[in-house]
C-alpha cells in the first residue's frame, strides 16, 4: 500500500484544490495552494489570522472567485456548478449573525425551506442541546448556544461535506471542548468536515490531517501525529527551583541536551523515556528544592515554529 492509501484508507477525495492563488490588489492572500480532502475525515487548515484560511475555504465554497486554480468539490466546479453543489454542502461562516428577535425554531424552519430536502430540525435541536431554547430569541442565546445554532443551520440540508470556519473563536474553554465533541459527532454520521482554526491544540485534538498555512502558503500537510513525529523535537521538563540553583547540575545527565533558566523557571530539554526520572533523581540526590514540575511534549506549535521560523500570532 502506497503512502497516500496508507493515510486515506483508500477513501476518495471529495475536495481537490490545485494551485489556488488569490490576490487583493497588491496583497497575495493565497499563493499556489494545493491539497485534497478525503471522505469522512476531519481535515483542518491551521494558521494565524491573515494566513489565508478563510480566503481558501471561501474559494472552495464558491463564495470567492480565485485568480487561478482548479477546484473540484464532488467533481463539481464551485463557480459554475453552484446550484448542484449547494445542497450537498453545509457552511458555518467565521462571522455569522441572525436577526436579534428571530427565535431558534423560526431560524431552523426558515433555513429548511431553502432546500429541496432537509432533515427534521426538531431532531437537530435535541442532538445539539438546544431543545430547551427553541422559543428563545437569537439575542438571548449565549456564545456557545449561538455556535450550536449555526452548526444546526449548516446541517439542516443533511450535507455530505461541512465547512466550519473558526468555529470556536471567542468561546470559553468549556464551550470550546463541547464544540469539539459536536464536530466528532458530525463525523460519526458519515460526514466530511473541513475546518479552519488558529488554535493548534484544537487541530491536534480533532483532525485526521492538518494543512499548516502561513502567509498564503501551505508549509506542512500530514496527520498531527506524523508532523510531530517527523519534527524529532525534544521533550521538555519544566520546574521552579530554589534560588541559587546551578543548571550545570543537570546538563550532564543522560538524554539531556541543554538546560535553560527562564526567570524562576528551569527548562530541561532532552530525549528518551527516562528524561523525567533522571531529572527528578538528580534534584533529589542533590537536595534541590523544586516545585511545579511538569513535562511538555512536542506539539503542533513546535511544528509551526520549525516550519515558519516564528511563533503563532493571533
Amino acid at each position: 500500500m502506497d503512502r497516500e492509501n496508507d493515510i486515506t484508507g483508500g477513501r476518495k477525495a471529495v475536495v481537490r484544490v490545485e494551485r489556488l492563488r488569490k490576490t487583493y490588489d497588491s496583497l497575495v492572500a493565497v499563493d499556489d495552494v494545493s491539497f485534497e480532502v478525503y471522505e469522512t475525515e476531519i481535515f483542518g487548515m491551521v494558521g494565524p489570522n491573515g494566513a489565508g484560511k478563510t480566503t481558501t475555504i471561501e474559494c472552495i465554497e464558491g463564495l470567492r472567485r480565485p485568480d487561478s486554480s482548479e477546484i473540484r468539490v464532488f467533481g463539481l466546479d464551485p463557480q459554475t456548478d453552484g446550484h448542484a453543489l449547494r445542497p450537498r454542502i453545509g457552511v458555518q461562516f467565521q462571522e455569522s449573525s441572525l436577526q436579534e428577535r428571530i427565535r431558534v425554531w423560526e431560524a431552523l424552519d426558515l433555513f429548511s425551506s431553502f432546500y429541496p430536502r432537509s432533515v427534521d430540525w426538531e431532531v437537530l435541536l435535541e442532538q445539539l442541546g438546544l431543545a430547551d431554547r427553541r422559543n428563545s430569541a437569537f439575542a438571548e442565546l449565549s456564545g456557545g448556544q449561538k455556535q450550536r445554532l449555526f452548526i444546526a443551520l449548516a446541517l439542516i440540508n443533511d450535507p455530505e461535506l461541512v465547512f466550519l470556519d473558526e468555529l470556536t473563536t471567542g468561546l470559553d474553554p468549556h464551550a470550546r471542548r463541547a464544540m469539539w465533541d459536536l464536530i466528532r459527532e458530525i463525523r460519526t454520521r458519515g460526514k466530511t468536515v473541513f475546518l479552519t482554526t488558529h488554535f493548534m491544540e484544537e487541530a491536534e485534538r480533532l483532525c485526521d490531517r492538518v494543512a499548516i498555512i502561513d502567509s498564503g502558503r501551505i508549509v506542512a500537510l500530514d496527520s498531527p501525529e506524523n508532523l510531530i513525529r517527523n519534527l524529532n523535537a525534544e521533550n521538555r521538563v519544566v520546574f521552579t527551583a530554589q534560588e541559587g540553583f546551578q543548571p550545570v547540575l543537570l546538563s550532564g545527565l543522560p538524554g539531556v541536551t541543554r538546560v535553560e533558566p527562564i526567570g524562576e523557571r528551569i527548562v530541561v530539554y532532552g530525549r528518551g523515556d527516562r528524561l523525567v526520572v533522571e531529572v527528578v533523581n538528580a534534584l533529589s540526590t542533590n537536595r534541590v528544592r523544586f516545585s511545579d514540575l511538569r513535562t511538555e511534549q512536542p506539539n503542533l506549535e513546535d511544528v509551526f515554529l520549525t516550519m515558519t521560523g516564528h511563533e503563532m500570532r493571533d
